[in-house]
């Protein structure tokens, strides 16, 4: 009896070795387009997606992000890449090229005869054994090394970008950038909230011309008649709404749409500034849709008008009065509105994202607003609901104009803001900006560091193969399968800067295996690749350093990702329903029509 008549289910079902191949050479296909883009010299990857949009980048995570992986074993490694990314920030393709050789070697294993389960239970021994090696004989304390090392650190992690020449002057930056937006944790720590580091792009001038702002930026544009903008959401003559892709301007001219100073006539500074935070617009007031107001006394229209201009005016009153020179709004600002802001000297600026706006609100202590409706009904704002700056100013960066909120008092903050020749350089100069924001943040977090250059997993490759020795069981061929796999990362990284992958990680071998038979020798267990030079040297003295989270969280994820894939052994892939002919289509089909 078929499996279609047992269970009643339209489709196709594979089982044993066939799907566990199967999935393995798709989460090698997947390892396989990023492996030649690991490490300092590895290489670009260009994407263009359906609609033309062009990437060209050599992150891991935004490299497998962008493709459109259909095979569900495949889509693991994918979903591993990103939760790489958000966990520690860098190691993205590490950690799948690891899992892809953890699942080849394990496959070779079930070949000979080994159940999947003995497979399973010794990758996790080894892995458990791997991360309690890392933590107490290779990682190094930052209070050690000094403050160099976390500069290092972010050093090491954009030699791989696009950004490596430059490391030194954009290492600096990103620490200094994480150390001012540092908060206690109540618990005698700190914690680095990076996301309050607002990273801006500006084409033009050299990457090292990009400069750190002390203080939040937003990237705003004054709205002129006769200026072109970018086309999101825009207002028509008379404050009233357009189309959702465009706004006109009095004259029938672009106006500026996104977030913008509202008039030329206002003023561009202003220093001890109280900031109002609103999610609501500041328009002429308007009935709801579907709202009419029928008059039997023609005189009381225009009473009526005036009283929609009114309601406007007295919510700008209320904010003014409360002490406000300094009004952001997610929405819009029409031209009625304006002149009250200009007369009273503050600063309004509309169409801020709301993204920022939270940003802006937690760093100054604002309250943002949806409504001034109170409890009973009526309508205050109160001066509590204000946030505190020392400075608020407008300056021109290349053809954009920034907002900047300087010396914000609730909370610290800075912005970067990033010069560059074209869109995608700018592009990938955030994406290395991001990832040694995030590993500069985890190293000050754990005061830990580990050397880089391949120098971790050839030191567990060594230590786990003797482990293994020590083993009567089953599980000592996976730990000795395992130990193999990790020496994928340095003959990767040896492959990819044209070196001669079968001289220099032996080498590197008999380094660490010297080091952990010898007493004498333990200062060896630092010793990793140099690709530039080709040769083996003490990646300590030279600051090649990681964050040790990183290698240890890479070798959690592509354990337990291989082990996920390990475990299938049967997939039923179903067929997807049909759905009947309506008569006319059945009629056309036969050609009667």
């Amino acid at each position: 009896m078929s499996l279609q008549s047992v269970l009643s289910i339209p489709g196709k079902r594979s089982t044993g070795s066939s799907v566990r191949t199967e999935n393995v050479i798709a989460a090698n296909s997947v390892a396989n387009i990023v492996k030649s883009s690991l490490g300092p010299v590895g290489l670009d990857k260009m994407i263009v997606d359906d609609v033309g949009d062009v990437t060209v980048t050599n992150d891991g995570a935004t490299i497998l992000k962008l493709l459109e992986v259909e095979h569900p074993a495949a889509r693991v490694l994918v979903e591993l890449a990103q939760l790489q990314d958000e966990e520690v920030g860098d190691g993205t393709t590490s950690v799948v090229i690891i899992a892809a050789e953890l699942l080849k070697a394990a496959d070779e294993l079930v070949k000979q005869k080994i159940h999947p389960t003995s497979i399973i239970a010794g990758y996790k021994l080894a892995c458990k054994e791997a991360c309690r090696y890392i933590q107490n004989n290779l990682t190094i304390s930052t209070e050690e090394l000094g403050k160099e090392c976390v500069v290092a650190a972010a050093r090491t992690t954009m030699s791989s970008k696009v950004v490596s020449v430059d490391s030194e002057y954009f290492g600096q930056m990103v620490v200094d950038a994480a150390m001012a937006v540092r908060v206690s944790d109540g618990k005698g720590g700190y914690k680095y909230p990076i996301k309050a580091v607002n990273i801006l792009k500006a084409h033009g001038r050299s990457a090292r011309e990009s400069v750190l702002v002390d203080g939040y930026a937003l990237n705003c544009t004054i709205a002129s008649h006769g200026e072109w903008c970018s086309l999101n959401c825009t207002i028509a003559s008379h404050g009233e709404w357009c189309s959702l892709n465009c706004i006109i301007a009095s004259h029938g001219e672009w106006c500026s749409l996104n977030c913008t100073i509202a008039s030329h006539a206002m003023t561009k500074k202003i220093v001890g500034a109280k900031i109002a935070c609103l999610d609501f617009s500041l328009q002429k007031e308007k009935m709801k849709l579907g709202v009419h107001v029928l008059l039997s006394d023609p005189s009381k229209l225009q009473a009526i008008r005036e009283r929609e201009a009114d309601i406007t005016k007295e919510r700008i009153d209320k904010i003014l009065k409360s002490g406000a020179n300094v009004v952001l709004t997610t929405q819009g600002i029409d031209d009625l509105c304006l002149k009250y802001f200009v007369e009273a000297g503050a600063m309004a600026v509309r169409r801020v994202k709301k993204v920022d706006m939270k940003r802006i609100a937690k760093a100054t202590g604002a309250s943002l607003l949806t409504t001034l409706c109170n409890l009973e009904g009526e309508e205050t704002f109160e001066a509590s609901y204000l946030g505190e700056a020392a400075e608020v100013s407008q300056e021109r960066i290349c053809d954009d104009e920034l907002i900047i909120i300087k010396s914000p008092t609730a909370r610290s903050a800075s912005s970067i803001i990033l010069r560059g020749p074209n869109d995608f350089y700018c592009d990938e100069m955030e994406r290395s900006l991001h990832d040694a924001l995030c590993v500069v943040r985890r190293v000050l977090e754990s005061s830990s560091v580990v050397c880089g250059g391949g120098s971790v997993e050839a030191a567990l490759s060594v230590y786990l193969e003797n482990f293994a020795t020590t083993l009567s069981s089953r599980e000592q061929l996976a730990i000795a399968a395992f130990a193999q796999s990790l020496l994928v990362i340095p003959n990767t990284l040896t492959v990819n800067a044209a070196r001669d992958a079968t001289e220099l990680v032996p080498k590197l071998r008999a380094f660490h295996h010297s080091s952990q038979v010898k007493a004498d020798h333990k200062k060896l267990k630092y010793f990793g690749l140099d690709l530039m030079e080709g040769n083996v040297r003490d990646n300590r003295e030279a600051g090649v350093f990681e964050p040790g989270m990183s290698k240890i969280k890479q070798l959690k994820f592509a354990t337990e990702a291989a082990i996920t894939i390990l475990r299938i052994d049967d997939m039923i892939r179903l067929e997807p329903e049909q759905k009947e002919e309506s008569h006319y289509q059945n009629a056309r089909r036969q050609g009667m029509l």
